[in-house]
């Protein structure tokens, strides 16, 4: 995975961005007041190869510059039918309304779907506005059963379900 929007580049995680990324989730999660859980919710970003990996998922990062401004993922899920979950779509404030969060949406839905799974799962919380925004403007339905504990929303999509082709 390699891609480029607007002034961004798209990649696959690699080791030495470790740090990088885990401090970007950090920090965005303290803006918006939530806890870092090295030790729980947030385990997944310090073993990528265990979590992502190991299990066929992917972990991307969101250059700009040079610098590690964003990340987004996802791994197979015990959970749904032949599913996965969206995990760690984060972006620091400068990467913002630009339309990236959409667009890497988008390229995980795509990656996802490509690699023939059915459902994507994606828990948030509610403080996280624009987040929920952008995945009820995107066709997830409200769902049951959160299971990240700073987390009070859950959200379900079948692969290849949108608003056009729900039309035709």
């Amino acid at each position: 995975m390699r891609q480029s929007y607007q002034t961004f580049l798209i990649r696959e995680w690699q080791p030495s961005d470790r740090a990088l990324a885990a401090e970007v989730i950090r920090s965005v999660l303290a803006e918006y007041g939530l806890e870092w859980e090295p030790g729980g919710a947030d385990l997944d970003v310090l073993e990528i190869e265990t979590y992502y990996w190991q299990t066929g998922g992917e972990f991307w990062v969101i250059e700009q510059q040079g610098t590690v401004v964003g990340t987004g993922a996802y791994y197979p899920i015990q959970r749904g039918q032949n599913a996965v979950e969206i995990r760690k779509m984060y972006l620091v404030p400068t990467a913002r309304g630009q339309g990236l969060g959409r667009w890497l949406l988008q390229q995980l839905e795509a990656a996802i779907a490509s690699r023939g799974f059915e459902q994507i799962w994606i828990e948030t919380a509610s403080v996280l506005q624009e987040a929920v925004k952008l995945y009820e403007s995107s066709d997830y339905k409200p769902a049951t059963g959160v299971e990240t504990i700073r987390c009070d929303r859950v959200y379900m999509k079948n692969c290849g379900e949108s608003k056009s082709q729900k039309a035709l």
